[in-house]
């Protein structure tokens, strides 16, 4: 089922579209061409803990959630080993998502991952897309979200990152979604900076639910 977003949400989908198309300019006047435009593989620079992760939950499914150009079959992703990213995570299956591209393999996997994708949306949609992103995780839900100003810039000339806001405003989101869905685990990454990554303890309603007291400090 398509993700109904506002009519500002889907005025931005159109933008990026468009910057997918045609490529992008930065804020610091480079230009970035259409095969380069959201090409970067976001979680590569956290691969050695995610792969961690996954053999810990003992993840073979991943739904990419914004995965830009990233190709999960491409060498490389690992440059020690050269190895792709599906075979670096040895996963069995891989679905994306990504509107400014027109793929949509939505459905349950093992763990969704979600890079650099929720400061893109419009302020009134992230409700309902984080709790699509808690739709389609089985066990879990692993959210990089950068909490400052983007180089690229939309074809309007407005930033690229539409909701910039704090770690904890992001962790306040995330906190009320959680009761809906208790078995799945999330770990939330926020990024004051390029490539600055500051991580949540791992989170989730059915594990608060076996603390000690009420007062929950994670």
């Amino acid at each position: 089922m398509a993700l109904q977003l506002s009519e500002k949400g889907e005025q931005l989908i159109q933008l990026y579209k468009q910057m997918a198309q045609e490529g992008y300019e930065r804020g610091d006047g480079e230009n970035i061409s259409p095969d380069d435009a959201f090409a970067d593989f976001e979680s590569r620079a956290l691969r050695a803990d995610l792969r961690k992760l996954f053999e810990e939950h003992k993840v073979e499914s991943v739904m990419d959630y914004g995965c830009g150009g990233s190709d999960w079959d491409a060498g490389g992703f690992d440059p020690d080993s050269g190895q792709s990213a599906r075979e670096f995570y040895g996963l069995k299956q891989i679905c994306r998502f990504e509107p400014a591209r027109d793929i949509d393999e939505r459905q349950v996997c093992d763990a969704v991952l979600s890079f650099d994708v929720l400061e893109h949306i419009f302020i009134s949609d992230i409700p309902r897309v984080v709790r699509d992103h808690f739709e389609h995780a089985r066990k879990l839900l692993i959210v990089n979200v950068a909490c400052y100003p983007a180089e690229a810039r939309l074809p309007d000339n407005t930033n690229a990152h539409i909701t910039v806001r704090s770690a904890h405003w992001w962790k306040g989101m995330f906190d009320a979604m959680t009761p809906e869905y208790p078995e799945v685990k999330v770990l939330l990454v926020a990024s004051p900076r390029w490539r600055n990554f500051n991580a949540f303890p791992i989170f989730s309603d059915s594990s608060r639910q076996l603390q000690e007291g009420f007062v929950i400090s994670d």
